[in-house]
């Protein structure tokens, strides 16, 4: 891998005047893709725009998300604005194939289109993913693609096997694509640390989208791939900032509701429970809402851009906007360190 220079945001704040001139706060396409639950087309678009009018630079979706659905709805609002103005990100690793019998719920998401799925990380199923996206979204290029779930938790005995196609294949395709200006850089999209240590031992990424794994919880990511990243200057996004929803919600309060404490799209296992419940005692003592503190936290990390956020409702968004910009003392930092609840060499957010 060759050294790259740091000081170029691959993330950039948007030039243009708008609420906040230097949001590190991406749009994530997942929930506009009916996750969970259906979101009307109106409120889908409601959602964008107010992202652009507070400065939104980053969005970021994919062919799983609704089967195309967040793609489309992207593409719509997107196309409006200049092109150079934001950066758009979508996936390649699953193909879609149209089909009457689809079933409209699938794989957690919702009322999606009228289409199948299925793994393809060779160098043509790559290069239709693009191409598919590109006509979904209305676009030229994409500003990123990143290589989607290729990891050992989504394909068991398999991934030795995807691994290699991916590296051997997907990624070289990518960088023909990229010589063409079809994309602007190549990257891996996933929620696993080793299957990035794995790649970066025989190919050179741009960038990585992290789900989940350097966050106020898990650390997972920091004490090997977020140094190899920054010696090799490569930028990050960090989505899955409030893991799946335990550190949105928090435990106290979803507890006393009886709602289901969700960590990585399932049950939180008790040990990720009593873990947030120990930072929610600190945010209770420094006055602190556990979600400012969550996605203030990995921005402070010199190779993290930005954070993504995945909102199904206007009002998530807001909030999101409100907290990132909430003043949190160095104290409250301090204690977590303290406590040992943050690792003890973090960067902190100042």
């Amino acid at each position: 891998m060759t050294t790259k220079n740091l000081s170029r945001r691959l993330f950039p704040p948007l030039k243009t005047a708008g609420k906040h001139n230097d949001l590190k706060l991406g749009l994530g396409g997942a929930p506009l893709g009916n996750l969970f639950t259906e979101v009307s087309e109106a409120d889908a678009q409601s959602i964008i725009q107010q992202a652009i009018n507070d400065g939104c630079t980053m969005f970021d979706t994919a062919p799983h998300y609704g089967h195309g659905l967040s793609e489309q709805r992207f593409g719509y609002a997107l196309r409006q604005l200049p092109r150079d103005s934001i950066t758009l990100s979508s996936k390649v690793g699953r193909i879609l194939t149209p089909s009457a019998t689809a079933e409209r719920d699938q794989l957690n998401f919702v009322n999606i289109l009228p289409y199948n799925q299925h793994w393809d990380y060779s160098a043509a199923g790559v290069r239709r993913s693009v191409e598919d996206s590109l006509q979904r979204m209305g676009m030229s290029h994409l500003d990123v693609a990143f290589v989607h779930d290729c990891c050992s938790i989504c394909h068991g005995d398999n991934y030795p096997k995807v691994l290699r196609q991916v590296i051997d294949e997907a990624i070289p395709e990518l960088q023909k694509m990229k010589r063409e200006g079809l994309i602007h850089a190549i990257g891996l999209g996933v929620n696993d640390v080793q299957v990035c240590l794995d790649v970066l031992k025989e190919a050179e990424l741009d960038c990585i989208l992290l789900a989940g794994r350097y966050t106020l919880v898990d650390h997972s990511g920091f004490a090997e791939l977020l140094p190899i990243c920054e010696q090799h200057g490569m930028r990050i996004a960090i989505g899955g900032v409030f893991n799946s929803g335990i550190l949105a919600t928090g435990v106290r309060d979803a507890e006393k509701k009886g709602d289901k404490l969700l960590f990585n799209y399932d049950s939180a296992p008790a040990i990720w429970v009593e873990r947030v419940r120990a930072i929610e005692i600190v945010c209770e003592e420094f006055n602190v809402p556990l979600r400012a503190a969550a996605l203030q936290f990995p921005l402070a990390h010199p190779t993290v851009d930005t954070v993504l956020l995945g909102a199904n409702q206007l009002n998530h968004w807001a909030d999101a906007v409100a907290m990132l910009q909430y003043p949190i003392p160095a104290a409250f930092w301090a204690k977590l360190k303290a406590q040992g609840l943050i690792p003890t060499s973090a960067p902190l957010p100042t």
